[in-house]
């Protein structure tokens, strides 16, 4: 009998002309060769058998539901219109149970350091005094908030929520893109797009037996509840900037699914440190706050004092020891560009254990030799400022122009502390539909898992938001900058 892994695609099929199309040096996600990898061959079988015609028609279906669930997002400064559909495309990516285990033990890890890293940054400082990081690398970071120090989280969590940026090299290694311990969104999305799946494919999902990840919203709930500053008594809310903010669908998804209030600063005051919110029955306590507001307009009074976005008084609230905020401002510090390539020092330092998971190998233009190799070899790195994110103020080097290439250099020099750089690495690759050519092509991808920290400790969710470049040829896979997403499916554990 014919192994699942010896299964030869018909060429017929959705998948016929994908061998011809891989893109070369990936690492592609389904495929070796013109096999499907053994843990998917099942899958790619029942997903092959469909015609073009089938995968388009399930494929504008998906987009409708997506228009009318509201699933949306925004890109500032685009003249075209504020809203969007965010991109999706129905063809899954998929992770096998042996490959997600190694990751997620990883992720819990590298969890463990990072928050042991922002108790000791914004406590005695050991890492500093040890030589391990630079201080000047720490404190002298925009992300670094020096009023804070000596100030305990209540509940004893600072990263209750994070978002890790994963890659897959060519060689097939997981590697750590960045971390995002600040407020990372995109998690509805995941929520979403498994909604879509399961109704769009039921028979490929099922014979896929992948681990749900609707329950997110529950397990974060139970985490905001397991921080709360009382032991007995959690009213948590969803505080949002409103609905002028690229992520507020997100957020009204969340507060909605998790039974929550979503509120925005003027619903919330502060009286006698601690902190309420007003209700069409007077004043209501409230211990929890899961923050998806900027902390730099978190509360006038300690940081921006223009900020109409903030509560003034909440920091003084947080200070005593009153309420909650996930995650915990000052957390930026830990999600530096710059700072991330000291991680791995970190998890040996605080854990006493060798780093289960690769990075990206990371220079830092603050120092002399590395800011000179950066400079010397600008038309073949990606050079990214350090408090930037969705694809913003980054160079791509391979792909720049003289006048690109020109500019950053003297951003560089004017500013080292503010820049990295790392070589380009070519990112996996995932059958994607094309609905141009109404065809499936590799596109590049990324992944990003999300991690719920509570008193017991992190836990990953199984799954994640799988990014995809659908540019051709493209690199980069953020929403803001022409990406989109798919459904991704960590298959369970299968026994003999």
């Amino acid at each position: 009998m014919q192994s699942q892994s010896q299964i030869q695609l018909p060429v017929s099929g959705l998948f016929g002309r994908y061998p011809q199309v891989a893109l070369p040096g990936t690492y592609d996600e389904m495929f070796d060769g013109d096999r499907p990898r053994p843990a998917f061959a099942r899958v790619a079988q029942l997903l092959a058998k469909m015609t073009p015609d089938e995968l388009a028609r399930a494929q504008q279906l998906a987009e409708t539901a997506l228009l009318q669930a509201g699933v949306t997002f925004s890109v500032y400064g685009d003249a075209r219109g504020t809203e969007k559909i965010f991109p999706f495309c129905l063809l899954p990516r998929l992770i096998a149970a042996a490959d997600y285990a190694r990751l997620e033990r990883g992720l819990q890890q590298r969890l463990r350091a990072l928050s042991m890293f922002l108790d000791d940054i914004y406590g005695e400082q050991k890492i500093l005094a040890a030589g391990i990081i630079p201080p000047e690398m720490v404190l002298g970071a925009a992300g670094y908030r020096p009023l804070l120090r000596g100030i305990k989280p209540p509940g004893g969590v600072r990263i209750h929520i994070s978002g890790v940026d994963l890659i897959r090299d060519p060689a097939g290694t997981w590697r750590v893109l960045e971390d995002n311990l600040r407020t990372p969104s995109g998690v509805s999305y995941v929520v979403e797009n498994r909604l879509l799946s399961k109704r769009l494919f039921p028979r490929v999902f099922d014979a896929a037996r992948v681990h749900r990840v609707d329950h997110y919203p529950t397990r974060l709930a139970e985490t905001l509840r397991s921080v709360s500053p009382l032991e007995h008594e959690c009213h948590a809310v969803v505080l949002t900037p409103g609905p002028y903010n690229s992520a507020y669908f997100e957020h009204s998804f969340l507060a909605r699914t998790m039974g929550l209030e979503l509120v925005q600063a003027p619903d919330l005051c502060v009286d006698g440190d601690k902190v309420y919110c007003r209700t069409t029955r007077g004043l209501k306590r409230v211990h929890v706050i899961y923050r998806r507001t900027d902390e730099a307009f978190l509360d006038p009074e300690m940081f921006r004092p223009d900020s109409v976005l903030g509560v003034p008084g909440l920091m003084r609230a947080y200070a005593a020891g009153n309420v909650t905020l996930a995650n915990a401002p000052g957390n930026g510090i830990a999600d530096d560009k710059a700072v991330y390539p000291f991680v791995p020092d970190m998890i040996e330092f605080y854990l006493s254990e060798e780093p289960l998971l690769e990075q990206v190998q990371t220079y830092v233009c603050l120092f002399d030799e590395d800011r000179q190799y950066v400079l010397e070899h600008l038309e073949e790195m990606v050079v990214k400022a350090v408090d930037e994110a969705g694809g913003y103020g980054m160079l791509m080097g391979p792909q720049a122009s003289a006048q690109e290439i020109a500019e950053f250099r003297t951003r560089i020099l004017a500013e080292p502390r503010r820049y990295i750089a790392q070589h380009r690495v070519e990112l996996s690759s995932c059958p994607t539909w094309i609905s141009e050519g109404s065809c499936v092509e590799p596109r590049r991808v990324d992944l990003r898992p999300y991690i719920l920290t509570s008193r017991e400790g992190p836990w990953v969710l199984p799954g994640g938001l799988t990014r995809v470049a659908l540019k051709a040829g493209s690199y980069v896979v953020n929403s803001s900058q022409g990406g989109g997403s798919k459904d991704t499916w960590v298959m369970k554990e299968t026994h003999a």
